[in-house]
């Protein structure tokens, strides 16, 4: 099963490619997935598409039946307070993701900040700040698989209208974050923060 958050349009062209998976496509905003949910509902010969379903929800607050049930877990393009909460390895954002996927399950996101998009503080993920979040999001029981600039490749692989339209990689920066869940480990309490000097900033 993969959850996926921030983009309608990308977890139903990926269920298309995968029949055999189960995709769930979550929003806080009912309306950014309305288009996508009504093109999945149709019949399938008209181009529905039954392994996927939608579900208006905060990502942070997710639980209950979904927990540790994803085989991955994919954030494209985050805004507001799951893009803060992703950035400063907030965990009560990064703890609810981390609790929907099994154990050995993969988080992924396509993360993008810049001036004028309500983060203050924000701006490349330089080495100091990548070995910071790593070490942040270790702390919530999550293993750093790898951080680095987004591309063409991941754009296409991830099927992300918003990232299309953005331009990313080339008129608009942005980055691949991925972490795996460790087997048979728990998160280590306070050793991560939303806020604070010692809380992850890209911008550092």
């Amino acid at each position: 099963m993969d959850v996926g958050t921030g983009d309608g349009h990308s977890v139903l062209r990926r269920a298309r490619n995968d029949e055999h998976s189960l995709f769930i496509g979550i929003d806080a905003n009912a309306a950014g997935m309305r288009e996508a949910s009504r093109r999945a509902a149709r019949r399938q010969d008209r181009g529905g598409v039954p392994n996927s379903m939608f579900l208006v929800e905060a990502a942070e607050a997710l639980a209950g039946p979904l927990t540790e049930r994803a085989d991955e877990v994919t954030v494209v393009l985050p805004w507001g307070s799951l893009l803060h909460g992703m950035l400063r390895a907030d965990p009560a954002v990064v703890g609810a993701l981390r609790g929907l996927l099994r154990e050995g399950g993969r988080l992924e996101a396509l993360l993008s900040v810049a001036e004028g998009d309500g983060v203050p503080g924000y701006g490349q993920l330089t080495d100091h700040s990548q070995t910071r979040m790593a070490a942040a999001y270790q702390a919530l029981g999550l293993e750093c698989v790898e951080i680095r600039p987004a591309n063409e490749t991941d754009v296409e692989r991830l099927s992300s209208s918003w990232a299309r339209r953005l331009g990313i990689p080339k008129r608009r920066d942005a980055w691949i974050v991925s972490f795996r869940r460790e087997t048979g480990r728990e998160p280590v309490a306070g050793r991560a923060a939303s806020s604070g000097p010692n809380a992850p900033n890209p911008g550092d």
